[in-house]
């Protein structure tokens, strides 16, 4: 600290009339634990923060608040030793207004001359506070003023004079706040008014970058897999990293220490115990121990494990005040706790009487069975050992236990269940299967369906003929675990044969039944074994079709035959909406709009993406990953309906879905042909590269479609030869299969562009061929429109008008622009002679002539239109650019602050900023300028 900033303290300390000195350790900070690492892209954060009137830095203890500002103080003079050191006051708790005051006003001497301006040593009085403030405005430069653990004080009358100085020093006051919860200042007025920048945890949070120099720093060395393990397990908590970071030197193997991590840990422990939970009121600390039986939890599973109506207003408290929750986002709120404090509550929770964890687990699934999570349901009900209602859960609601996504590894696995309960019931091993089934657990999963069918010989009529559809259905499921697809058709035609009489073996197609609204048949009463009853004959049967089709598109899917899957996807949504299953309905309806956008279909496909999206959350069913399939069925429409920034936006919001094959596939073939419109045909083709080649070997419609796409950009940017090496050899062929088509379309264009049409009419397959009708309409458009430019090359401008015109025809009814607009060069000239001409379809010529006049070039370009464009002057934040990707999508501000769990001020902060730095008024222009700049 400069001398003249210590003797201006001294001086005010010793001005404080008859009251204890002043502790200079709290007019400056603490000087920061060594090796101090530094953290670039949090310094950044502040100083643009200080930019505006207030900074709020709000985390729960040990976020590393006080080490970031301390840090952030001292390389601010280091950095720049000529600008004004930043005043800084650590409050402590019982400061009272005067005893903050004469802080604030020794800490304000160090920037103001006390000589011309009088300094308060006490709460100052409005004429003081109006000389204060006029002092402040009269700067030149404004004054930084950092109050550390603001929280601590509990008189907002204390504050009124801050929010004085910050109303009236015509912004020469700029306040950096940090505190574990939100000061008793006017937040709200400074977020109305955009004068308030929020840090949260998200933004304090280590990156894994950060770890890794964290670690390095204290001489650690580790793999990249075990740094990215501990950005896990601590969720970047400073305070935990440090701990882990000390006790990492003396680690034998301390990549096994990491992957081991966890809260029986002492040294977490300790820390966990002496500080998030310190002074905790017993009542909150119970019901957070109750909690941790669930992996979330939401207000009214906390009520039902507490007993407490309140345990919703407690556990937003325990979010906002104490910051040991975190809301993911959902509607209705579900809350987490931090992986290590879970697993402390949970250490905790298992050393409570058996019967009161065993009330517990009861209660959580009675719970989720009335609240549509019948799979936690079945979980909790065995570890609790009801197994008459684990029983009841699997026979009753089995079509909604069938996993549809990847299982993950959710905990151990529940005890098994005693021989005789077994014996008595055999439905309760197939209980044990489906569950196990869902954890993804094969071995275990067989192993209980093996059981099961041993018991099945005393089994009476029509307990016997249930048991071998339920059996089906497991072994249905096993298949798909197995990842087998002739065990898997084999499977599901065996569960078919259970719903008609047939025997095993005999194929059956899963049609559509005449209406898709049947009400479903109650549930009956049945007697003995405990189980609940049965549905009617007509849901059980609607329930099969539903399971065993949604399995067979599944594989269809997987397999990229787009055809056959739209069929099973559709039969399956039918059979789902008749037995009224939503989750069967969401899987089916995702993937249906998928592959209906994928062919062209793009009302229906819209209607069926925007159905699936507005479906009641299906939580613990993996609904994000469903909606994803929707949302990348919305990009597709957008996409060929020609509107970029709609296009880029669902993909951004199906994000959740592209750890699968097919999503990434369809993503990046999507990705690509934006790059490609935007003039970037090295981007574009590496996404399509990277598409393929996480497609791998498989084949189908999907697999020819990314190749047709490489060919495309290869033959755009000039590169025939490569072009025609991927096409192969490709004689002329009247009829070529679907999958071909896409494929042999792209190889006539390929010729086009080489200056060879006579190649490309003679590789360009037969449109109008009654075949073609089952081509997906973008394809068999693409080659109409092929054809109309070869009839104008050949100066047949009375064809081509005609083919146009029939093109037209295709394109109206689903409001394809795209094929007209990336069309090849001299359509544009035809389509405004068509106009003049006559035509059907006036309005779509001409809109789509004002198109590609406002167009940036023609498809194939350069991609050298972003050179005009002047690069920022300053860079966007990793946070800024997160907002600004949900910028391209319709959420408003409020949605996105959902999403993301900051709050809307938060956001309309980082918008402002990025308007600010993109020089843009609105979304849209924000959102086009970044798209030239390659942000996003």
């Amino acid at each position: 600290m400069p001398d003249d900033h210590s003797a201006v303290r001294a001086d005010a300390a010793a001005r404080v009339p008859g009251g204890p000195p002043l502790l200079a350790s709290r007019l400056t900070p603490a000087v920061p634990p060594e090796p101090m690492v530094l953290r670039p892209r949090l310094a950044r954060l502040l100083d643009e923060a200080v930019t505006r009137p207030a900074t709020l830095l709000r985390a729960p203890a040990g976020w590393g608040k006080t080490t970031l500002l301390a840090t952030w103080w001292r390389t601010r003079q280091d950095a720049d030793p000529q600008a004004p050191t930043p005043a800084w006051v650590s409050v402590e708790a019982g400061d009272d207004p005067d005893r903050l005051w004469a802080y604030l006003g020794a800490a304000l001497g160090a920037v103001l001359d006390p000589a011309e301006t009088p300094l308060p040593d006490r709460a100052p009085r409005p004429d003081e506070l109006e000389v204060l403030a006029a002092a402040l405005a009269a700067r030149e430069r404004p004054v930084v003023l950092v109050v550390d653990d603001l929280d601590r004080i509990t008189e907002p009358a204390a504050l009124t004079g801050l929010e004085f100085l910050l109303r009236h020093s015509e912004q020469r006051l700029r306040l950096v706040a940090a505190g574990r919860t939100g000061p008793p200042l006017a937040v709200h007025r400074l977020w109305l008014a955009g004068e308030l920048t929020e840090i949260g945890p998200d933004d304090l949070a280590f990156t894994g970058d950060e770890i890794a120099d964290l670690l390095t720093a204290d001489g650690v060395a580790v793999p990249a897999a075990a740094v990215t393990r501990l950005r896990q397990r601590t969720g970047g908590w400073a305070a935990v990293l440090r701990i882990a970071a000390l006790t990492l030197r003396d680690q034998a193997d301390p990549e096994r220490w990491i992957a081991e991590l966890g809260a029986d840990q002492p040294e977490i422990a300790g820390y966990l115990r002496a500080e998030p939970l310190a002074g905790l009121p017993p009542a909150d600390r119970e019901l957070l121990c109750r909690a941790a039986i669930v992996d979330a939890v939401c207000a009214g599973l906390a009520a039902a494990l507490s007993g407490d109506a309140d345990a919703g207003e407690r556990l937003n408290t325990l979010a906002d005040d104490r910051g040991l929750l975190h809301r993911d986002g959902s509607r209705p709120v579900w809350y987490r706790c931090h992986p290590l404090l879970a697993d402390l509550l949970h250490r905790e929770l298992v050393r409570l009487p058996g019967e009161e964890l065993r009330d517990l687990h009861l209660r959580a699934s009675g719970w989720y069975a009335d609240n549509g999570r019948p799979a936690d349901a079945l979980r909790h009900a065995l570890v609790a050992g009801d197994w008459t209602a684990a029983t009841d859960l699997f026979v009753i609601r089995w079509p909604e236990l069938v996993p549809y996504e990847r299982p993950a590894a959710i905990g151990p696995a529940p005890a098994p269940p005693p021989p005789e309960a077994v014996s008595r019931d055999p439905e309760l091993a197939l209980a044990c299967a489906a569950e196990r089934a869902l954890d993804g657990d094969a071995d275990a999963a067989a192993a209980y369906l093996r059981l099961a069918i041993g018991h099945t010989r005393r089994l009476p009529q029509p307990r016997r003929s249930r048991f071998g559809r339920l059996a089906a259905v497991l072994e249905l499921t096993l298949a798909r675990l197995a990842g087998d697809p002739q065990t898997v058709r084999s499977a599901a035609d065996r569960l078919l044969a259970t719903s008609d009489g047939r025997p095993a073996g005999t194929p059956q197609s899963v049609r559509p039944e005449a209406s898709s609204d049947a009400v479903p048949s109650e549930i009956a009463s049945s007697g003995g074994s405990g189980v609940a009853g049965t549905r009617g004959q007509a849901g059980e049967d609607a329930d099969v079709r539903a399971v065993a089709g949604t399995a067979l598109a599944l594989l269809a899917l997987d397999d990229g035959d787009l055809t056959e899957a739209a069929t099973g996807f559709r039969g399956a949504l039918v059979a789902a909406r008749q037995a009224t299953r939503p989750r069967t309905e969401l899987v089916c309806a995702s993937r249906w709009s998928l592959v209906t956008a994928l062919r062209g279909e793009l009302r229906a496909a819209e209607e069926a993406a925007r159905a699936a999206l507005a479906l009641p959350a299906c939580q613990g069913w993996a609904a994000l990953l469903h909606c994803g399939y929707a949302q990348l069925a919305l990009a597709v429409v957008a996409l060929h309906r020609n509107q970029p920034v709609e296009a880029e936006a669902h993909l951004g919001l199906a994000a959740p879905a592209d750890g699968e094959p097919v999503a990434a596939a369809v993503a990046g073939w999507c990705r690509a042909y934006l790059r490609h419109d935007e003039g970037d045909l090295s981007v574009g083709h590496r996404l399509l590269v990277e598409a393929r080649a996480g497609w791998g070997a498989r084949g189908g419609e999907l697999g020819s479609w990314l190749r047709a796409a490489e060919l495309d950009l290869h033959s755009a940017r000039g590169d025939v030869q490569t072009a025609r090496e991927l096409a192969g050899a490709w004689p002329a062929a009247d009829s070529p299969t679907v999958a071909a088509v896409p494929l042999a379309v792209a190889a006539a264009r390929t010729e086009l562009r080489a200056g060879d049409p006579r190649a490309a009419d003679r590789l360009l397959p037969d449109w109008t061929a009654a075949p073609a009708a089952d081509w997906p309409l973008p394809v068999r458009l693409d080659a109409a429109l092929l054809a109309t430019v070869l009839a104008l090359r050949a100066d047949d401008d009375r064809r081509a008008g005609r083919l146009l015109e029939q093109a037209l025809d295709l394109a109206a009814p689903e409001g394809l622009r795209r094929p007209f607009l990336r069309a090849e060069p001299g359509l544009r000239e035809l389509l405004a002679a068509h106009l003049d001409s006559g035509t059907a379809h006036w309005p779509l010529v001409s809109d789509l002539v004002r198109a590609v006049d406002a167009s940036a070039g023609p498809a194939g370009g350069t991609g050298t239109a972003d050179a005009t464009v002047p690069p920022l002057d300053e860079p966007l934040t990793e946070r800024e650019l997160t907002i600004l990707r949900y910028l391209q999508s319709i959420l408003s501000n409020v949605e996105i602050a959902a999403e993301l769990s900051v709050s809307v001020n938060t956001v309309k902060t980082h918008v402002r900023n990025i308007y600010r730095k993109l020089d843009a008024t609105r979304r849209r222009d924000a959102v086009r300028r970044a798209r030239q700049l390659h942000l996003i």
